[in-house]
């Protein structure tokens, strides 16, 4: 069940909410955490243990790190323990996978094909989101930037919280934990909530979905078979797409937390206008970069060691920011590029692309949709033939030179639409009218037009759910 659909938006969170309002202020966590299980039941059931296991072994850690305080040895063992479950069971579902198709030679010599295929597994929903936080929870509790919470409950809560438990914005303990036990609810902030909650769902149904629809067509045709404008179109609509998607949704969880009183982080701050792939990862997905910077980076030293160890720190960085989003080559391959171009741009392209705003416009508009095409495309056999169409490097196969004028004529509108709302010139004219009964209106005309593109069947899967 994904925020952007009917059964969501017209029986569960109603029904949710409607409980949660009507229960006494002392009990809303209780509705909250039950709410959620039942969420996660209805999307992923099968994996429903491995959240309260994860509850339960972080709860437990955490009680014991703070009661090894005087004894530094068995504190930083409980943390090495929860880490070790936290990653592991990560690795486990997310990675083994991976890891049995790459050694896949080894072990047909030592085990049969029946044994090896018993050890791959699916992917549970949101674990790599819900894991971040339980890391970051227990490895703050072992720094003493936060008490360990002595209500297993209350902690629950946090990890199971279904606005954020699927796809973030990862949000540290520290930042939720004061709101767990009093925040503010009021009909203004329900009101507030849905607003920003239209606005994202607009985003995902009449932006991102459809938009999406140049990249599958793309695909369906062959990428040997496009001309080379296409190629570059469909890598500027991927990049629109990813964007609308992943901040449709962020919005929508953020709106719904504002109708319980929470207020969860941003996670993009309009990436699109960047000068630089260093402030585009500053912008983009906020929250996993932070947890990246705080958990690994600067425990390994950030940028004070020197240029050797800023090379070794942020390949670190990167190389795990590729595998967190999929057990992939294709995903390696583009956190490592990610690396060296962050890398150059530290050592020496900055002073450059400060100076010159033309020139940093033209890189960026060359390197972000290269870049996400690595994202995009899984079989690095494909990706070579896309890039070498891009860059007419690759002879086509029945190409049609204006498959261009086409696709332009069908989204034009779409990439104008997307290209604005990319801008920050939409979110300052709602922060400045969306108290106006303007405002109001059109939001509502947005809602159920979503509503009606709903009801008619598009294509609407969230793309950071497999992540």
């Amino acid at each position: 069940m994904v925020f952007s659909s009917l059964e969501f938006i017209f029986r569960f969170l109603p029904a949710f909410l409607v409980l949660y309002y009507l229960v006494p202020v002392r009990y809303r966590n209780v509705v909250l955490l039950l709410g959620s299980i039942i969420f996660y039941t209805l999307g992923d059931y099968k994996y429903l243990i491995l959240l309260f296991l994860s509850v339960i072994v972080n709860y437990i850690a955490a009680k014991n790190i703070r009661q090894q305080r005087q004894a530094p040895t068995r504190k930083k063992a409980w943390l090495i323990a929860a880490l070790m479950y936290n990653f592991g069971m990560l690795f486990f579902f997310k990675y083994i996978n991976f890891a049995i198709e790459n050694i896949n030679g080894i072990l047909t010599m030592i085990s049969p094909d029946a044994v090896i295929a018993s050890l791959k597994t699916g992917l549970p929903l949101g674990v790599s989101f819900y894991t971040f936080q339980a890391a970051a929870y227990i490895i703050d509790v072992y720094r003493g930037d936060v008490e360990e919470e002595p209500s297993i409950l209350q902690l629950g809560t946090y990890l199971f919280m279904f606005p954020k438990l699927v796809s973030g914005p990862i949000t540290p303990y520290e930042d939720i934990k004061a709101q767990l036990v009093c925040r503010r609810n009021s009909f203004l902030k329900v009101e507030e909530g849905l607003k920003v909650f239209t606005i994202g769902l607009g985003m995902k149904v009449l932006l991102a979905n459809r938009i999406g629809i140049l990249w599958n067509d793309i695909q369906t045709i062959g990428f040997q078979s496009i001309s080379t404008p296409l190629a570059w179109l469909g890598a500027f609509g991927y990049s629109l797409q990813l964007y609308f998607d992943f901040q449709g949704y962020t919005l929508m969880a953020i709106g719904i937390g504002k109708m319980m009183g929470f207020e969860l982080p941003d996670n993009f701050n309009h990436p699109y206008i960047s000068k630089s792939v260093t402030e585009f990862w500053r912008r983009w997905h906020i929250t996993l970069g932070k947890w990246f910077k705080n958990y690994v980076y600067i425990p390994l030293g950030g940028n004070r060691r020197g240029k050797g160890r800023l090379a070794f720190n942020l390949f670190v960085v990167w190389l795990l920011t590729g595998l967190w989003h999929g057990a992939s080559w294709n995903y390696i391959l583009w956190g490592l590029s990610l690396f060296f171009l962050i890398l150059l741009e530290k050592l020496y392209l900055k002073p450059y692309l400060d100076k010159s705003k033309v020139l940093a416009r033209l890189y960026m508009l060359l390197v972000i949709p290269l870049t996400w095409m690595l994202f995009a495309i899984n079989n690095l056999t494909d990706a070579g033939i896309y890039f070498g169409r891009m860059f007419s490097l690759v002879p086509g196969i029945s190409v049609n030179p204006y498959d261009i004028i086409k696709y332009l004529g069908q989204y034009k509108w779409l990439f104008l639409f997307g290209i604005f709302f990319c801008l920050p010139y939409g979110q300052k004219w709602f922060e400045k009218y969306k108290n106006s009964i303007w405002s109001t209106g059109i939001l509502f005309l947005i809602f159920w037009y979503c509503v009606y593109q709903l009801a008619n069947g598009i294509n609407n899967p969230f793309l950071y759910f497999q992540f």
